[in-house]
């Protein structure tokens, strides 16, 4: 299994498209405290529901504001900006589904160089791998 590092966050995917004839992607989010999404973004081509494990994220879906922790379940349907924050003392950690499996490994490599590559990032690179796999960063809405 892969750790794929995107900014302070770790991605470990259980699930890629390939194996699930496209139908899902399932993978665990790592969010040490004080780390957030880089940046706030929609899908058109799937929906994204997180189930808390450990920890506490703060999701913010279309400007409202809702704390996912142990046990408790998001979905993030096709078109809305989101994007959390880690507001707590301890490491969150979520697993993410995405029906259909419209995103995969390779998305998160390229968004972890594009963030390690500068400091700051350069947001015309995020932008451009987001857009590359079907993300529009909130900034272009």
């Amino acid at each position: 299994m892969e750790d794929i590092a995107v900014g302070q966050l770790t991605i470990r995917f259980r699930v890629v498209g390939d194996e699930s004839n496209g139908s899902v992607a399932i993978f665990e989010v790592i969010v040490p405290p004080g780390a957030h999404v880089p940046a706030p973004h929609s899908h058109d081509a799937y929906e994204e529901t997180l189930v808390g494990l450990e920890g506490e994220l703060v999701w913010t879906v279309d400007d409202t504001p809702r704390r996912v922790g142990p046990g408790d379940a998001v979905c993030i349907r096709r078109g809305e900006v989101h994007g959390f924050v880690n507001q707590g003392a301890e490491t969150a950690r979520q697993l993410a589904i995405v029906t259909p499996a419209a995103i995969g490994p390779q998305f998160f490599r390229e968004m972890g160089e594009a963030l390690s590559a500068g400091d700051p990032p350069d947001p015309t690179a995020i932008a451009a791998v987001m857009r590359r796999h079907g993300l529009t960063p909130a900034s272009a809405r």
